[in-house]
């Protein structure tokens, strides 16, 4: 019974794909229609998810043998490329948030895309965005990627998958392409989609060459094949030697690669700058990349990469301490520059980068079960922070609009995204305000009660039962500053007084919208608690932790570290006191006495140019552009030039040149005194006929008649003769 429901893994991505070709071929003249096949599509993906999750759950031995069904697909000289799909406790946990999170902003998107604040009114004639219709279907292929990519038991169509989300990616950051801003240094849709494209371009790139290596290394690219003893031992013993850096096993280089893929994918230091200004496409492709896609497809790259990564010397080797880094560095170097942004989506972003060097922190100490936990349970409740904040847009640009048309306001430019024109909102909007604030308090790891707190705690108990004290303190020093910025953003947006007209007129958004994050709020409180340690006092005896029972069981399936942590008390209260401490930091500052309109915000007064800095993000775009950007001008107008007078264009010249002199001698020696004689020739001896036969044409119908008759004479003598 159990391997006839997982056979149904084969057709988790398809009802999205085929939405996708349903919607470009047949449903787009009609909107509505082509929302319900999205949504209908992306519905029964969700269904077939949690049938295979929920069976791989209730049959723990399943753990031992995981799923793994293949089909011949590419063959070569050497061996076959299968398509396959494989189920194992990662894939099961990954189906169970995918399914419910990709639904949830399916249906969201319904009521979202209704009202395009940025388009001129005139264009808005029925109440829907104007191409409606396509924002569905990309949002389809987009969803068909992350489940393919989950779904497969090979590289090869992982990363295939991977590139459909990098496709999506780039044309939903530019969905409204033809939105500008008054300043002219702020980025738009357009610019921030080819940004993003590009520059996890790099990322790919790099991966792509890991792979290539990986396939010589082990023949193959299946799960399976490569995580064997025998090649993990191979490419762990193989060796290269590597400029500047001497010798190195296959296992690390390999690595590294892949993990430059994840850097580019999941937005990593130093390739993070693409994340924040993704934040110009519609709010549901925010959640789509920030939480149940895209940047979780790169922890879950590295998740599945596992066994590589720890191959050579059991996981005490530079590709684990560079992952390690990143993540921390990360983690920490994204919270500081959150705490300045007033852009209420892009604080999300940057707490986005934040949590997922969190995640990639704990794989390179190797707390593997820990990493997983807080990649799922993260992106519950950051799906719901993403779309509460649509909400909080929605609803200030319709208060924007009312306030207009009662001429309360000036008609210039105003930023509906600016917490600083919000305020007050929880009175005008109460679904989105408490459940913004379950999902803040899920982030901010508020002890006990939300998933945060446990997904958290377990990667800094980890961390300090390991003696990580470094990794330890950094990322606690990122939860305080997370507590903070997440909760000035909640009293920045939604208590006080409405700080403009546009949200003292703000109202509730539309059931489509807040029944979504109603429901993601269930899994931001509820989610974590299958994840409470087993020693955990008290509590821990109620569940008896099925995710990491689970998951270590898969973790030993995999050869990979686990062990149960006994329970210390210093990582729990340094884990509640920086979530409660951050908290407490962000109402003594802003919701004690909340902002007024017009007044500065305190932390600008009392940093000064810190937080000039910090707002401005460390000041990397303007470094990329003085660097990497004009390097690239420079170099590419080095080889036009180069192009132009020395190589291509010279050639290209000499072959116009050689192509009219041999015309040119064709022309004198074929064409004129053969051709065009014989053509003149025949001409001449149709001239010299026609000037005989002229003769005989004399107008008269009596001559005529007379040569008429004179030929019927001869005929009849002719035949006489005969």
């Amino acid at each position: 019974m159990s391997e006839s429901i997982f056979n149904l893994t084969w057709l988790i991505p398809l009802p999205p794909l085929l939405a996708f070709f349903a919607i470009i071929l047949f449903t787009n003249r009609n909107k509505r229609l082509s929302s319900n096949v999205a949504i209908g599509a992306v519905a029964v993906s969700w269904i077939l998810s949690w049938l295979v999750a929920i069976t791989f759950f209730v049959k723990p031995e399943l753990v031992e043998h995981p799923f793994d069904v293949v089909v011949p697909w590419i063959p070569t000289a050497t061996t076959t490329f299968n398509m396959g799909v494989a189920v194992d406790a990662v894939t099961a946990g990954m189906l169970f948030m995918v399914g419910f999170v990709l639904t949830m902003i399916f249906v969201y998107s319904s009521g979202y895309m209704t009202f395009p604040g940025h388009l001129d009114p005139s264009l808005n004639t029925d109440g829907l965005d104007p191409r409606y219709s396509r924002f569905f279907a990309y949002i389809s292929l987009f969803a068909t990627g992350m489940l393919g990519l989950v779904v497969s038991n090979n590289l090869l169509m992982l990363f295939i998958f991977w590139e459909i989300m990098g496709l999506c990616s780039y044309l939903l950051i530019g969905f409204w392409f033809e939105k500008k801003y008054p300043d002219p240094k702020q980025i738009t849709p357009k610019e921030a989609g080819l940004k993003a494209f590009l520059t996890t371009r790099v990322g790919d790139v790099l991966l792509m060459i890991g792979l290539i290596f990986l396939y010589i290394q082990a023949g193959d690219l299946n799960f399976q094949t490569v995580f064997s003893g025998d090649t993990l031992q191979r490419i762990a013993e193989s060796t290269v030697n590597l400029p500047f850096f001497g010798e190195a096993s296959w296992a690390v280089v390999i690595s590294v690669l892949i993990f430059f893929g994840a850097i580019g994918k999941s937005a990593q230091f130093p390739l993070h700058v693409w994340l924040p200004d993704a934040m110009e496409g519609p709010t549901p492709v925010s959640a789509l990349i920030h939480a149940a896609t895209m940047v979780s497809a790169g922890v879950y790259l590295i998740v599945r990469m596992s066994p590589i990564f720890v191959a050579a010397g059991h996981g005490e080797n530079g590709a684990m301490t560079f992952v390690a880094f990143i993540g921390a560095f990360t983690a920490l170097f994204a919270a500081t520059i959150a705490v300045a942004q007033n852009d209420i989506k892009r604080v999300l972003a940057y707490s986005t980068i934040s949590q997922l060097g969190y995640m990639f922190a704990a794989l390179g100490i190797g707390a593997w079960v820990a990493a997983i936990f807080h990649l799922l349970m993260h992106a519950f409740f950051k799906a719901l922070l993403f779309l509460g904040s649509g909400s909080v847009i929605h609803g200030v640009e319709h208060g924007h609009h009312h306030a207009n048309e009662h001429g309360d306001h000036d008609k210039g430019f105003f930023d509906a995204q600016d917490m600083l024109n919000m305020g007050g909102l929880l009175k005008r909007m109460p679904r989105t305000g408490w459940t913004f604030i379950i999902g803040g308090a899920a982030l901010s790891g508020f002890p006990l009660i939300t998933s945060g707190f446990w997904s958290k705690d377990e990667i800094l108990s980890d961390a300090w039962a390991n003696g990580h004290a470094l990794v330890f303190w950094t990322l606690a020093i990122a939860a305080l500053l997370t507590a903070f910025y997440t909760f000035r953003q909640i009293f920045l947006t939604f208590f006080g007084e409405p700080r403009s007209e546009a949200a003292a007129h703000a109202p509730e958004s539309v059931p489509a919208m807040t029944v979504p994050l109603m429901l993601l709020s269930v899994f931001a409180l509820a989610g974590g608690w299958v994840g409470i340690p087993e020693h955990f006092p008290g509590l821990g005896a109620l569940l008896n932790n099925p995710m990491g029972r689970l998951m270590g069981g898969q973790a030993e399936f995999y050869k990979l570290h686990y062990e149960t942590l006994p329970f210390h008390v210093f990582p729990v209260a340094v884990s509640m006191t920086v979530a409660l401490g951050g908290i407490l930091l962000a109402w003594l500052v802003y919701g004690r006495k909340p902002l007024k309109a017009g007044e500065p915000d305190p932390l600008q007064v009392w940093l000064g140019p810190v937080h000039t800095v910090l707002k401005n993000k460390y000041y990397f775009d303007e470094f990329y552009h003085a660097t990497v950007v004009r390097f690239a001008r420079w170099f590419a107008d080095l080889c036009y030039s180069f192009d132009d007078r020395w190589f291509i264009d010279p050639i290209v010249d000499g072959v116009g040149r050689v192509g009219r002199w041999v015309s040119n001698a064709l022309r004198r020696f074929i064409d004129e005194p053969i051709i065009d004689g014989a053509v003149n020739g025949a001409g001449l001896v149709t001239q010299a006929a026609g000037s005989v036969v002229r003769l005989l044409q004399t107008g008269q119908v009596q001559n005529y008649l007379l040569v008429l008759l004179l030929t019927v004479l001869v005929l009849l003598a002719m035949i006489q003769f005969v």
